[in-house]
């Protein structure tokens, strides 16, 4: 039996390392990797699909993971921070309160134990409503409302409540308490410490996968059409045509739509429907040792471009030349706004404004600069999700093509998550005996 793996991405390669079928990965790319590629230039490496670390609380998970790095990985603490008002303050941010004015530490306590003692037991319509009913009005108006605005690039009020639990943890009202007091607490704990790659970025997570494939992986087959004949799959692109008895798709739901023949207009609608963000990577190298001891700041102020800024330096001392430092700035927004529509240059330029500004970075210190465009990056859970998407799983189910991954099962996935899709995937075929 053969398997064809449209998309060589993480999920794609993690799948196809899995199996134990004659299969091949197409990818349309001249690389694999997807968003988990890392560029190596002047020195320098970056994860421009955004900034990656490696952690779990699936033990089967960060095992494979740390099993691909063998020995080239770092062990690294989490020191994150919310940068607000002019002050750092600490990550997550209801555990960091003490770090606010007195002002603001008091109004998010009290209204924190106010929507605690007023609940109710009314399901919230929309992420905004979870938001208010969960954090209360100081946590949601400073923090809460206008980060998840930025990153989503979307109101919350217009975002529903379907993929929250087990995304956000509701932190207990005793550590609450003790954070606007100052006693030390830690809330995300499960990725209190995390792993990452000593040399070659998150891309040596890929080149550890290729190693593992034992069919074949081409790289640079732009799919172009679909189809299902005598019971076979037919797939075509510009040139050349692959058979297989069985497909399995990890591309975005959009091209996967656009390759099939014959798909219904309520189900090519349908995907039309879904909502995704895009995002933008500007990637910069400094000539300074050291610039903070900080993994990564959240920015919810709209001021500021990016809605998160990482060091990847500060990962690994290997993904910058002796002496330097880097800095990976991430701006939410969608294919064809007026921000995508800007210069490289004009946004590499504002976002060194903007960090120079905050005296993140010296401007004349800046010694590497690139961005990075990637079209299809967070999924977005907008309030038509829930019933897009049980229109078009069950089709896809119903002609027999597999779905695996972020962006064709259409959920919010880290990269923990896509590696147990793609694990789940691949016990399911076996266990059929397809």
């Amino acid at each position: 039996m053969t398997i064809g793996i449209i998309g060589g991405g993480l999920t794609g390669l993690s799948l196809a390392s899995l199996l134990q079928d004659d299969l091949e990965i197409l990818e349309k790319s001249s690389e694999a990797g997807g968003l988990c590629r890392s560029l190596q230039e002047d020195g320098f490496t970056f994860d421009y699909g955004g900034s990656h670390i490696i952690f779990s609380k699936d033990e089967e998970v960060l095992r494979f993971f740390l099993d691909l790095l063998g020995d080239n990985i770092f062990k690294v603490r989490r020191n994150t921070k919310i940068f607000l008002k002019g002050r750092y303050i600490k990550y997550p941010f209801e555990n960091g309160l003490s770090d606010l004015s007195k002002e603001d530490n008091y109004e998010c306590l009290y209204q924190y134990i106010n929507s605690q003692l007023n609940k109710g037991h009314l399901t919230p319509a929309n992420f905004k409503d979870w938001i208010y009913a969960n954090f209360g009005k100081g946590i949601a108006e400073m923090y809460m409302l206008p980060y998840n605005q930025k990153i989503w690039n979307i109101k919350p009020e217009y975002m529903s409540v379907n993929w929250i639990e087990n995304r956000i943890p509701k932190p207990p009202l005793k550590d609450v308490i003790k954070s606007s007091l100052g006693i030390q607490t830690e809330g995300y704990k499960h990725q209190l410490y995390f792993y990452y790659p000593q040399r070659g970025g998150i891309q040596s997570l890929v080149q550890g996968l290729v190693e593992k494939i034992k069919g074949t992986l081409t790289c640079g087959f732009n799919v172009k059409s679909i189809i299902k004949e005598d019971g076979q799959w037919i797939v075509r692109n510009e040139k050349e045509e692959r058979v297989f008895d069985r497909i399995i798709s990890t591309i975005h739901l959009q091209n996967l739509a656009e390759a099939m023949v014959d798909i219904p207009e309520e189900i090519r609608s349908a995907i039309r429907g879904l909502k995704y963000n895009s995002l933008i990577s500007v990637m910069l190298g400094l000539d300074v040792p050291k610039l903070n001891d900080f993994s990564w700041i959240y920015m919810p102020e709209a001021n500021i471009k990016a809605n998160r800024i990482s060091f990847p330096t500060n990962f690994s001392r290997y993904v910058a030349p002796p002496g330097k430092s880097s800095l990976l700035a991430e701006i939410t927004c969608n294919e064809g706004d007026d921000l995508w529509s800007k210069r490289d240059e004009e946004i590499i330029e504002e976002t060194m404004d903007d960090l120079h500004k905050l005296g993140i970075i010296k401007r004349e210190k800046v010694i590497y600069s690139r961005l990075q465009r990637t079209k299809y990056a967070y999924v977005v859970y907008d309030l038509r999700y829930e019933q897009e998407i049980s229109l078009i799983r069950p089709y896809f189910h119903k002609i027999g093509v597999h779905l695996c991954g972020r962006f064709s099962q259409f959920e919010y996935l880290n990269m923990d998550a896509c590696v147990r899709s793609a694990m789940n995937k691949a016990k399911e075929m076996a266990g059929n005996g397809i």
